[in-house]
């Protein structure tokens, strides 16, 4: 446990030959929150603490990622396949066999699809930093590359195997700071920086000291000691598996494209993904593929690490939804 969070223990969930380590706290029905790249379960320290007087409340590792399996095939680290991981782990901790899910980057369509493939598991179900979109039938690295054509863009840069995993893993903690930075308000523009389309995903970033202090040496510690043990591989493994979402789920009429729970977003107003796509802002309509949604929560001032760089805005937008339901 570290100091200043909620008292926890870690659990062990399997699904298959998917070991999946969760950290839980507090008691009563089941909030789930699932983290994204290049992350942990300790990203959601601030809910956990926020929540647990309330509700069980459970932060996972990802597979590939921290205590949990990384298998090494690139096609085990599917959308359907993590959604199956949620759901295990929803089975294994809800007293009702549901939960709240909640998800950041990777982590929302983790959370979205778990709804939309497991509902019966997700009561309700909220996404920061990437609102819902149904899974088309074509590849989202074509539309990339259409983006893109003359530029770096990281997603890209990620695709062949061992490149991104050599440089990252070269100085863990200094990759982890430079890409963080890059993303939030502080560093705004660093991740989508104009740089040549055969740039390194570090090339061109800011190593800074200090680190802005939502995020304290001894918060970067875990990161940086979990990505040494674990390597890259596995959390790159989900932008490699993104054509195989397309083959999976978006030709797939049932269950159907939009979701049926509750739901809500919540995004920072400084977040690099609001303009992934020159011109247009993604957070401007972030529920129209959600039959309830209860609204959007753009939190001023915050870049992409939403519920770490403003943790009490966040919890006050969850906390409005919670009450909604």
């Amino acid at each position: 446990m570290k100091t200043g969070m909620v008292e926890h223990r870690f659990e062990t969930v399997t699904n298959g030959d998917v070991d999946l380590r969760v950290a839980v706290a507090g008691e009563g029905p089941l909030m789930l929150f699932v983290h994204g790249w290049p992350e942990l379960w300790y990203s959601w320290r601030h809910q956990m603490t926020h929540f647990a007087d309330r509700f069980t409340v459970a932060a996972m590792d990802v597979r590939g990622y921290g205590g949990s399996s990384k298998p090494p095939e690139v096609e085990r680290y599917t959308l359907r396949e993590l959604a199956g991981d949620a759901a295990a782990v929803i089975d294994a901790l809800s007293d009702d066999g549901a939960a709240i899910a909640i998800g950041h980057d990777w982590g929302a369509p983790i959370v979205y699809q778990t709804a939309r493939l497991h509902p019966d598991r997700v009561s309700a179900v909220a996404g920061l930093s990437v609102p819902y979109r149904p899974v088309g039938p074509v590849s989202a690295m074509e539309l990339w590359e259409a983006l893109y054509p003359d530029r770096f863009f990281y997603m890209r840069y990620f695709q062949p195997p061992g490149i991104a995993e050599a440089e990252l893993s070269a100085d863990h903690a200094r990759s982890l700071r430079m890409i963080w930075y890059s993303a939030s308000a502080d560093g705004r523009g660093g991740l989508i920086k104009d740089k040549p389309r055969d740039a390194t995903m570090l090339d061109g970033l800011i190593d800074p000291d200090p680190f802005p202090a939502w995020s304290t040496p001894e918060d970067q510690a875990v990161y940086a000691e979990a990505f040494e043990a674990g390597g890259w591989t596995g959390p790159l493994n989900r932008y490699r598996a993104q054509g195989l979402d397309a083959e999976q789920l978006g030709t797939q009429t049932e269950p159907r494209a939009t979701i049926g729970q509750p739901a809500a977003f919540i995004g920072g107003e400084l977040d690099p993904v609001r303009n992934f796509v020159q011109g247009v802002d993604v957070f401007a309509d972030s529920g129209p593929f959600c039959d309830d949604f209860r609204g959007g929560t753009i939190v001023p001032g915050a870049g992409h690490w939403v519920q770490q760089e403003a943790p009490a805005a966040t919890n006050a937008a969850l906390d409005e939804f919670v009450s909604s339901l």
